[in-house]
């Protein structure tokens, strides 16, 4: 029987994630929960049913994991916890500084379900390799440099500033800092030595773009601690410009064995990171079933997840084939 699964928030992560149910053997999209009008959203297969998220509560026995594709700055806080009182759930929350507490939220209402958040590639698959490359080269410093690419979560907290009718933000990692770090040195970098944020925005007629601007550049966990350029466009540049959504980074980690050094190095091209994003949390909703039947419920990150159970294969083929 296959998995079934729900999606809430249809925007780019929930279009990605469409997409990667539809690829997975074991899952069918059951259903898509919005806040706009349902008649309103355009599906490739018109037989997925959508509804109001109000309606969410009536689906419990419909479906097996919910997806949540909102945004972290406004709409996971408060979904986050509803819906993981009824569903298990997986989402991609990336607010890092204040995971715990998101965390803490989650795990209050996940009583008899199992919800696993934060994971995206970062955190996530990122969350993941850090522990890992950690763990083996203990002797070591990290470093994760993201870009360059369109940040989803940095873009939505622009959108939700007054006075901001479109807004994107590429995140682009500080070359000199990567290449030391490759070069098998262990700089003490700040945020503002290793990653740089250009943000394009399209105001509304009226707007004081001083004040968005002002705004931007002191949000707190978002852009206070960086370098941070704002420009604003006209709305056909930005249509013509910046509705690309690539993304990419890196993690390294530079360690020592005694007197030797060794580089652990993982990264990422993305052509769309809210597909790849999607793809992540497809994964991450098999493993959240798995875990719920075996009543290990409440909130759950990526280190809590084996492998194995991210894969549609048994764990003989898996060891067959990939070990």
């Amino acid at each position: 029987m296959k998995i079934r699964v729900g999606i809430a928030g249809y925007g780019n992560v929930g279009k990605g994630a469409a997409k990667a149910v539809e690829a997975a053997p074991d899952m069918e999209l059951h259903a898509i929960f919005t806040r706009r009008e349902p008649d309103s959203l355009e599906l490739p297969d018109r037989s997925v049913a959508v509804l109001p998220v109000s309606s969410a509560e009536e689906k419990v026995n419909d479906i097996d994991v919910m997806l949540l594709c909102g945004g972290s700055a406004a709409d996971l806080p408060e979904q986050g916890p509803y819906f993981a009182s009824l569903y298990n759930t997986v989402d991609s929350y990336d607010n890092h500084s204040i995971i715990p507490g998101y965390m803490a939220a989650i795990d209050a209402a996940a009583k008899n379900t199992t919800a696993i958040i934060a994971a995206g590639w970062d955190p996530g698959l990122f969350s993941m390799v850090r522990a890992l490359s950690e763990a083996v080269l203990p002797d070591g410093t990290a470093y994760t440099f993201w870009g360059k690419g369109v940040s989803q979560g940095h873009s939505d907290a622009i959108r939700q500033i007054k006075g901001v009718k479109h807004a994107v933000q590429y995140t682009i990692p500080v070359e000199t800092a990567v290449e030391t770090v490759r070069g098998g040195e262990k700089p003490e970098l700040t945020l503002r030595q290793k990653i740089l944020r250009e943000c394009f925005i399209v105001s509304e007629p009226g707007a004081d773009n001083t004040e968005i601007e002002e705004t931007v550049k002191k949000m707190p966990h978002y852009f206070a601690d960086y370098n941070t350029t704002v420009s604003f466009i006209d709305e056909d540049e930005f249509l013509s410009s910046h509705t690309e959504m690539p993304h990419g980074g890196m993690v390294l980690r530079s360690g020592n064995t005694g007197e030797n050094n060794h580089i652990i190095e993982f990264s990422l091209k993305l052509d769309s990171n809210p597909e790849f994003t999607g793809s992540i949390m497809v994964a991450y909703a098999r493993a959240a079933c798995r875990m719920s039947r075996e009543k290990l419920f409440g909130a759950k990150t990526v280190f809590d997840v084996p492998v194995s159970y991210l894969s549609a294969k048994d764990s003989l083929t898996l060891i067959k084939e990939l070990l």
